[in-house]
């Protein structure tokens, strides 16, 4: 759902550019919170994956794809603040490098495409996990519903920004239909594979889930006719010992960075070459009508439309930039957020001072 230039007005873009420099801001600020030493790697992973799985269109009807959109998956693994800056530098990585999604739209995109889905799988899995089991299939339960909602808002919020600065005059109504049509159709794929990322991570390491804190509820019992926590056996004396070390997201974060680099680099050929939900509701409804006017200021890259220039080999060539792509993804991410880390081990140091 890269919105590209064209499709809303400069007044328009300018304001969404606003508004997503003030929610990456604000997340970086909240972001402090949720990046620990385990964190912080994986934010960068995170990053990366996302921007390998989008490369990765799915068909959803006839001559229409989808792909993930990631804040779901962001949100549930690392944080929602953490999730609006992973989605950010994805999209600021797929605009400058790639020509993918208008430099004069990135402020529409990072708000459509990561403001609103983080905070509406968001909250919506927080609001899903009160009710349902605290188990690793509430878990999962909750991501798939959350990332199944979470697109059609996207598409949604894009439908209600471009009422407001679209460049051509169509039928608003016509438009929301349309794209929540396809959108919910794009969003059962981003379910299943939010779902399963999450339910692998889950799988081996739920201590690395954000949005699994606290997954087994206290063993309680009943006394007197009230449930009470049950007290464990205290344990038996014996001497001191070094408390052990916290265990390390190496083994995961190797498996996440080759399986973002296999998908990029080999699966990524196989994808569906349809236009994607968006592409093909402009399409139909006219909404790219002045879009072809418009160059995108990095179409020059030698990384365009996903490809390394001067590689004769298509397969090899989409090969190549996608593995480039993941790669600078994650040293861009990871660099932001460890800078980020830092920042609050400096303030807590202060803070002890």
């Amino acid at each position: 759902m890269h919105v590209p230039d064209g499709f809303i007005n400069a007044p328009v873009s300018a304001v969404a550019g606003v508004a997503a420099a003030a929610a990456v801001a604000v997340s970086l600020r909240g972001a402090r919170k949720e990046l620990d030493e385990k964190v912080a790697p994986l934010a960068g992973l995170v990053a990366a994956f996302v921007f390998a799985v989008q490369m990765l269109n799915f068909p959803v009807a006839a001559g229409t794809s989808g792909h993930l959109l990631g804040g779901a998956l962001a949100a549930i693994l690392v944080g929602p603040w953490t999730g609006v800056l992973c989605i950010a530098v994805v999209l600021l990585m797929q605009g400058v490098l790639f020509a993918d999604g208008g430099l004069t739209a990135l402020g529409v995109n990072i708000t459509v495409m990561g403001v609103v889905t983080v905070v509406t799988a968001h909250f919506l899995f927080r609001g899903l996990r009160l009710v349902l089991p605290r188990t690793r299939g509430g878990v999962t339960t909750a991501t798939f519903v959350a990332a199944l909602v979470s697109v059609p808002a996207s598409a949604a919020a894009f439908t209600l920004i471009y009422a407001i600065g679209g460049t051509t005059d169509v039928p608003i109504g016509k438009v929301l239909t349309a794209m929540l049509g396809v959108h919910v159709l794009i969003g059962i794929g981003e379910a299943v594979i939010t779902a399963l990322t999450v339910g692998a991570v889950l799988a081996v390491r739920p201590d690395l889930v954000h949005g699994a804190h606290g997954l087994t509820a206290p063993l309680k019992l009943r006394v007197d006719g009230e449930l009470v926590d049950a007290a464990p056996a205290p344990a038996p004396v014996e001497a001191p010992a070094e408390a052990p070390a916290a265990k390390s997201p190496r083994k995961v974060w190797i498996g996440g960075v080759v399986t973002a680099l296999v998908l990029a680099g080999v699966v990524s050929f196989y994808a569906s070459a349809s236009p994607d939900g968006l592409e093909k509701v402009a399409a139909d409804q006219g909404i790219d009508a002045k879009a072809e006017e418009y160059e995108h200021a990095t179409a020059d890259s030698p990384l365009a439309d996903y490809g390394v220039k001067g590689v004769e080999s298509a397969r090899l060539s989409g090969g190549l930039a996608g593995v480039i792509g993941v790669g600078l993804t994650l040293a861009v991410g990871t660099g932001a957020f460890w800078a980020v880390r830092r920042r609050r081990a400096a303030a807590d140091t202060g803070a002890r001072v």
